[in-house]
């Protein structure tokens, strides 16, 4: 296989380019002899000759400019590669891999997703619906470089794997039947729900999110049916069989479902993002955190 060398080559194009050794020795910052013997030795190393005198000047071969098509279609690229390259160091281009449970998905996720297609089209992201543990487990393993987890949840910030963003407090409001006494009274807490029959998980965060807000009210709540996905939840109170606790930027709602805002006893969750310590410095994965953070800043979630 013939020797390719790059700086050779774009000798070689700037002959072509300028016409004579003289013009393309100024063009390039060099001396006249130094061109000839750089293209002498480029000839010897592709084993062609690439140079024909013509009176007291020279000429391209054929093989010169055969080698000349396939080295402007190698620039080509290798100007490509430098922009890509350039735009990956301003964080313009790349991947982000993103760790997220699953009501943040379409709450923040995918917002801060099409901000960052307006400022940087070229970085894509590649999202996976996580429970909390799954996705510091996934962080810690390299297999995402953000995850997305509720604080409660999340490892202490004095881990010293990962650095945390608190991103916004998600209040929980609570869902109740439409035709429910309290569905229209004009204040409620979570006091006046103690005698309610509960919706919520068995097992998980959001089990023990109700749980403990309901114990910090004053009361152990009543586990009337468990259930974790909130399509399911919501369809049990819109039946009348119970009350439920459900977070403000939670995508599901219902038509049958009459949601109230707490005023007393308001339970919130926190909402973190988390990564790698260290990786916040990676340009593509900086500018998706902005988009994030300025998507939870943004964030208006109404009952």
């Amino acid at each position: 296989m013939a020797e390719w060398d790059l700086r050779k080559l774009r000798i070689l194009r700037a002959l072509d380019e300028r016409g004579t050794v003289t013009a393309t020795a100024e063009a390039l910052h060099m001396t006249p002899s130094a061109v000839s013997q750089q293209l002498t030795n480029l000839a010897r190393q592709l084993g062609v000759p690439l140079l024909q005198p013509q009176g007291r000047r020279v000429r391209l071969t054929d093989a010169a400019r055969l080698v000349l098509r396939h080295a402007d279609a190698v620039f080509e690229e290798l100007e490509r590669a430098d922009a890509t390259l350039a735009a990956y160091a301003r964080g313009e281009a790349g991947e982000v891999r993103v760790g997220a449970f699953s009501t943040a998905v379409p709450a923040l996720v995918v917002p801060a997703v099409r901000a960052l297609r307006e400022s940087c089209p070229r970085v894509s992201v590649r999202v996976r619906e996580l429970e909390a543990a799954e996705a510091f487990e996934s962080l810690a393993d390299g297999e995402v470089e953000i995850a997305l987890s509720l604080a409660a949840e999340a490892p202490t910030a004095a881990d010293p794997r990962f650095t945390r963003f608190p991103l916004l407090s998600d209040p929980l409001d609570v869902a109740l039947p439409p035709d429910h006494p309290l569905a229209g009274a004009s204040a409620l807490g979570l006091t006046d729900l103690a005698a309610e029959p509960w919706i919520f998980g068995g097992s998980g965060p959001w089990s023990d999110i109700t749980r403990r807000a309901c114990e910090a009210a004053g009361f152990s709540p009543h586990q009337a049916h468990s259930a974790s996905d909130w399509t399911a939840i919501l369809a049990l109170v819109e039946a009348g069989m119970g009350v439920a606790l459900v977070p403000r930027m939670a995508a599901a709602r219902r038509d049958g479902v009459a949601m109230r805002e707490l005023t007393s006893d308001r339970p919130v969750r926190h909402v973190v993002a988390a990564l790698r310590k260290g990786s916040e410095q990676a340009p593509a994965l900086a500018n998706f955190l902005a988009a994030l953070r300025s998507t939870a800043a943004e964030s208006i979630t109404r009952p």
